[in-house]
């Protein structure tokens, strides 16, 4: 019972992962911060709806449609849609009008719902059409290339691709990955060691702010639904 979350990376340079969920007798979950905005369709009493998620700060508690089935798509940081500056989405997002089981509707035209097998396919499409956008320079900066240009231009662009700071990106991802490594098993004490953070407070407190979760929690698997999938280890 719960959130059923399946999670696979992606090839494609402009995803960073596709995700399938179900939600079975569970009406809440905690949402986890997260440096990605997204696409996301799901089905509820043979009703089908689509929306874009944006990046979230921080941790909180959101409802879950009962009974409902999911596929996501979390596009590559540096990404964004033409139409929607990222920014506008952080801790946010929109649903999309006139959806249906087959199609939903996108800066103007009309798309074909994906399969999670399709989901890349859709994407490269929105790309090639210049609905789905990237700033290079962005990847070029989490690669950790220095590009010729100042750091306030490379900081002006990184929040704009993204809506968020570069130090925002990293506290956000470092605190998700102690979090795979606590569920996984990991001593908090080597999770403090592998990430660089100062002492287990400090560890705490990243994980309050950012998964919601305790250590503890985390490694006995309690707290309820979140909204993060601890059987999937990213290694990026």
């Amino acid at each position: 019972m719960g959130l059923r979350f399946k999670t696979r990376g992606s090839d494609s340079t402009w995803v960073d992962a596709v995700w399938t969920c179900t939600s079975e007798q569970v009406t809440a979950m905690t949402s986890v911060a997260g440096v990605r905005w997204g696409l996301v369709f799901w089905e509820q009493a043979g009703q089908a709806y689509a929306g874009i998620t944006g990046p979230e700060t921080r941790t909180g508690t959101a409802p879950v449609p009962e009974g409902a089935t999911f596929t996501g798509i979390e596009f590559a940081v540096g990404t964004s849609l033409r139409a929607l500056p990222t920014p506008a989405l952080v801790d946010g997002g929109i649903g999309l009008p006139d959806t249906t089981r087959r199609t939903f509707r996108l800066d103007g035209a009309r798309w074909e719902t994906p399969s999670p097998d399709d989901a890349e396919a859709l994407v490269e499409s929105l790309a090639r059409a210049g609905i789905v956008v990237r700033d290079l320079l962005v990847a070029d900066v989490l690669r950790g290339h220095r590009p010729a240009v100042s750091g306030r231009t490379v900081e002006r662009r990184f929040r704009a691709a993204t809506g968020l700071t570069q130090g925002a990106v990293r506290q956000i991802k470092r605190a998700r990955t102690a979090a795979e490594l606590l569920a996984a098993g990991a001593p908090a004490a080597d999770v403090v060691a592998k990430l660089d953070y100062f002492d287990e407070p400090h560890l705490a407190r990243a994980l309050r702010s950012y998964v919601g979760r305790t250590p503890k929690q985390l490694r006995e698997g309690a707290g309820g639904a979140i909204a993060l999938d601890l059987d999937h280890r990213l290694t990026s």
